[in-house]
């Protein structure tokens, strides 16, 4: 592949300001051309250009630093020509801070498998549709959710689409494989992919103005030898930025294995970003491994069923659906300096629960975010003074 092997980011820039004693905790500052963020971050999922029941003013008045798109959903409706001629996602969405887009490679091969996303996060995956038709060294080809049309993602149309929308931070195409594919699958995949690697890293290049930044993403599956072979990969190329993707197992345990598979193996300078984990505790834990930003739908995903997270839980949530809180005049979180947290009663988000109002799940959305944000906040005040134990403590008693 022709790309320069310094390839520069001259709008970006990554430093490390702390680390933490005793564990590869660090604080950091993200530079990108729409703002810079401290890390650690959590980055919130606005899958389709939108936030799940909040507007971007929602999710600024709780504090949030930087957000994220998904180029798949986007490709197919409603379009990537359409959010450039709308002056790209930023403009579209009215959203004017640091942004994020994957590389649509999750979402194909999630959905089209019907089983990557719930074998990594492990859930069932019976009965899902599969739209996936076909991988080859080309690309992959899938059938569209919402017209049944035949699509082509390829490494080259993936940076075109990245760069129609726009985001800051942007992704390489890659294939994420299932947990249930063997080795030798995992292998030829993961092969797959680094080729993938250099025909965007080419394609970016050769496009490439300054605006968007790329990152490079480690697979290799559960296999501590090819987890090390893509970190070579990609710690080789130059990207801006590592993430850490794929299958990471079965268990809490086999992803704890993977993710400290790799954290001494790649780039001790590029920021480094764990694809779509992102409880609390996966937060704390993986933090002290030396994550810099994490994404997850999770915030949102469980406000939709009425469950908001709070500090100071084992289980870190609460259902609001639950009987127990007819009749609970207390707020959310008073400390939290948003309404939805301070003003509203569980009693009355419990009753809008159970009449359907989408206020309910928009007060719990927007409370959840806010929690994660003060987490974040927390998290790099504790690294910079030493207390990071002490801390998760508090947030998760034992």
């Amino acid at each position: 592949m022709s790309f320069s092997e310094t390839l520069s980011y001259p709008s970006f820039n990554f430093d490390i300001l702390h680390r933490h004693a005793g564990t590869q905790a660090r604080v950091g500052k993200l530079k990108t051309p729409h703002g810079t963020i401290q890390t650690p971050n959590y980055i919130f999922c606005g899958t389709k250009a939108s936030i799940k029941n909040l507007s971007p003013a929602m999710v600024k008045e709780a504090k949030t630093d930087i957000i994220l798109a998904n180029t798949y959903h986007l490709m197919i409706q409603p379009g990537a020509e359409l959010v450039a001629k709308m002056g790209g996602l930023h403009k579209f969405m009215q959203w004017d801070g640091p942004m994020m887009t994957d590389s649509g490679g999750f979402q194909i091969f999630s959905m089209g498998h019907g089983s990557v996303a719930d074998e990594i996060k492990g859930r069932s995956n019976k009965g899902r549709d599969k739209s996936l038709l076909k991988i080859t060294e080309e690309g992959a080809s899938f059938r569209s959710y919402r017209d049944g049309a035949t699509l082509t993602l390829t490494p080259e149309s993936a940076m075109t689409i990245q760069r129609q929308l726009g985001a800051d931070l942007i992704y390489q195409f890659d294939e994420c494989t299932a947990y249930h594919v063997d080795r030798e699958y995992t292998a030829r995949s993961m092969e797959r992919s680094h080729r993938w690697g250099d025909r965007c890293l080419s394609e970016f290049e050769r496009t490439h103005d300054g605006s968007q930044a790329l990152f490079g993403i480690v697979q290799g599956g559960v296999y501590e030898d090819l987890r090390a072979e893509s970190c070579a990969y990609v710690k080789d190329r130059p990207y801006f930025g590592t993430a850490i993707g794929g299958c990471l197992g079965g268990s809490e345990e086999e992803m704890h294995d993977v993710v400290s598979w790799c954290m001494p193996q790649i780039h001790p300078d590029r920021p480094v970003h764990l694809l779509g984990i992102g409880r609390i505790i996966d937060v704390f834990n993986f933090v002290k491994m030396g994550i810099d930003t994490f994404d997850c739908v999770t915030p949102t995903r469980i406000a939709r069923h009425g469950m908001a997270l709070i500090r100071g839980l084992p289980d870190e949530r609460i259902n609001l659906k639950n009987a127990r809180y007819r009749d609970d005049p207390d707020p959310l979180d008073p400390s939290l300096d948003i309404s939805a947290s301070r003003d509203f009663s569980k009693a009355y988000i419990h009753h809008l629960l159970k009449a359907g109002e989408m206020l309910g799940m928009q007060l719990v959305a927007q409370h959840n975010i806010a929690v994660m944000n003060r987490l974040m906040r927390e998290i790099r005040a504790a690294i910079e003074s030493d207390t990071l134990d002490s801390l998760q403590q508090e947030w998760i008693p034992a």
